[in-house]
């Protein structure tokens, strides 16, 4: 079976703009319905795919952070092309923890981390998730269970060095948490096991914003943009965005 390769997406409205970043192993569709809502609403949406995501396990292991990062960076300095000069920042897991590092790195106009980590004690959960994602792959690709299995225990076995690299990347964010300023909206799935929910509480407690709030989504699994959750989260995110003082 031939997989349709996902793309980026900016979806225009309003001066107002919003950087949606996806997850770990995840790609523009893990936040496309959300895009659609907010440009319903006037925000102009722009979703980046990082390097070797969209992709087989294969590809992606073949990148690291520092180059989503770059790629996330990138993604920023489209919509400023664009024109835009407000812009908030919207990240679901690894997502949230490159919008986090936005947040201290850049100026934005605010950060929205949903079900970010931030302590590398889940290295198995994000292994785990990846060891899927393999098999789930090379299911659609219609290989045989005997052939999926040992390429999935090779590219666990090639992927150590992308889990260190993704570690050193959680613990460095972590650690400037208390470097943001920004106004901050922390959402977290309650029934989230891909991560250590705990990051949600670290994050809301540690951003030295004024205005900054949580909120927990009872019955919510780890990618809460895809969840049942997802239209009160819609609504969450809007009524936020609507709070912040804009220029424009």
């Amino acid at each position: 079976m031939k997989i349709v390769q996902p793309k980026p997406f900016t979806f225009k409205a309003g001066p107002r703009a919003v950087l949606l970043l996806h997850g770990f192993t995840g790609h523009s569709a893990d936040v496309r319905m959300l895009g659609r809502f907010l440009e319903k609403k006037g925000y102009t949406c722009h979703a980046p795919i990082y390097r070797g995501h969209g992709l087989p396990p294969e590809e992606l292991i073949k990148s690291n952070p520092d180059e989503w990062w770059e790629d996330v960076s990138q993604a920023l300095r489209h919509l400023k092309d664009l024109g835009h000069e407000e812009i908030v920042v919207c990240g679901l897991s690894l997502g949230g923890v490159l919008s986090l590092k936005l947040a201290y790195s850049t100026e934005v106009k605010a950060v929205i981390p949903m079900c970010a980590p931030m302590f590398f004690d889940n290295e198995t959960q994000l292994s785990k998730g990846f060891e899927l994602f393999s098999k789930e792959y090379k299911q659609l690709e219609g290989k045989e269970d005997a052939v999926i299995e040992k390429e999935v225990n090779q590219l666990m076995d090639d992927s150590e060095e992308l889990f260190k690299g993704l570690g050193k990347t959680i613990t460095d964010v972590k650690e400037h948490i208390d470097m943001i300023y920004t106004p901050t909206f922390v959402v977290q799935a309650r029934k989230d096991q891909m991560i250590n929910t705990e990051s949600a509480t670290y994050i809301y407690e540690n951003v030295e914003s004024d205005e900054k709030d949580i909120k927990w989504y009872e019955n919510a699994g780890h990618v809460i943009t895809l969840d049942e959750a997802k239209e009160q989260l819609h609504e969450d995110i809007y009524q936020f965005l609507e709070k912040l003082d804009w220029k424009a």
